[in-house]
């Protein structure tokens, strides 16, 4: 991957609050910000062309704010043919992060509605970041903690990103006592989570780390967490608590109703 970032845009407001996170997010990690609009030809005689000037003219004006952002930034701007979803996969290939709103209109509508917000999460080639209009609080990172080997890149994002914003990280694990297997107890799940977070603190000793086991269902726990988060931080596949994070009701829950920007990260099965 290469030190960019992508913003996709679609004139709407959402999008402008993923620009603004977007210019932060590049400004940190002194990396370009690319401006993406994606749109499909419509149906249109042959003597009557689309004017691409009112599409050149949006990413422009959505890069001259991420520009009044954060000023010595580097952004680029592109118009794009194709499905949104396709378009920002492709994009994701070069990027270290992808930044969409959270609602959106013209190439965008629908983005995090049903199976198109499943596919960028599951197919993008790196993480996502799913911006609420209303700014972010200056809590903590909320990483989600399952256990598994195909999560593990969520907690490295996690602690990169808790390091350039110089922010605490709490990890969370969420369980249900009366389906646990005989015999486990809260220590079991204690221990899941410091296995989680074991080794990246020696990396990143500047960053506070709490650890914190929940009772209860996932996407609630989660949702509640996110009330005092800057950020939350999940994995795109999952097992116990988390599974099936990014299949059905829990994932539209969590895009749908989390308090704070979320960021999913794929992990490699």
């Amino acid at each position: 991957m290469g030190n960019l970032v992508v913003v996709g845009v679609d004139g709407s407001s959402s999008s402008l609050a993923a620009v603004e996170q977007a210019a932060s997010e590049a400004q940190r990690r002194r990396a370009e910000l690319r401006v993406v609009h994606a749109f499909s030809w419509p149906v249109r005689p042959m003597y009557a062309p689309l004017d691409p000037s009112p599409l050149n003219r949006l990413v422009h004006e959505a890069a001259q704010h991420a520009r009044s952002v954060a000023p010595e930034l580097e952004v680029a701007e592109a118009v794009v043919t194709g499905d949104a979803v396709a378009v920002l996969e492709a994009e994701s290939r070069a990027a270290d992060l992808v930044v969409i709103g959270s609602r959106g209109t013209g190439g965008f509508i629908g983005m995090l509605l049903g199976s198109t917000a499943v596919s960028l999460a599951s197919h993008g080639q790196c993480p996502v970041m799913v911006v609420r209009e209303e700014p972010a609080g200056a809590g903590p990172i909320v990483l989600a903690v399952d256990g598994s080997s195909v999560g593990e890149k969520a907690v490295d994002f996690a602690f990169s990103e808790a390091a350039l914003r110089g922010a605490e990280i709490v990890a969370v694990h969420a369980w249900l006592p009366d389906y646990a297997p005989p015999g486990t107890g809260t220590e079991s799940a204690e221990r899941l989570l410091a296995q989680a977070v074991a080794g990246r603190t020696e990396r990143y000793p500047d960053v506070t780390v709490r650890l914190e086991v929940v009772s209860g269902e996932t996407r609630e726990a989660l949702i509640e967490a996110s009330r005092t988060a800057q950020l939350l931080v999940v994995g795109a596949r999952g097992r116990g608590g988390f599974a099936g994070l990014l299949l059905g009701s829990v994932s539209q829950a969590l895009l749908h109703h989390a308090h704070c920007p979320v960021t999913v990260v794929r992990g490699k099965a």
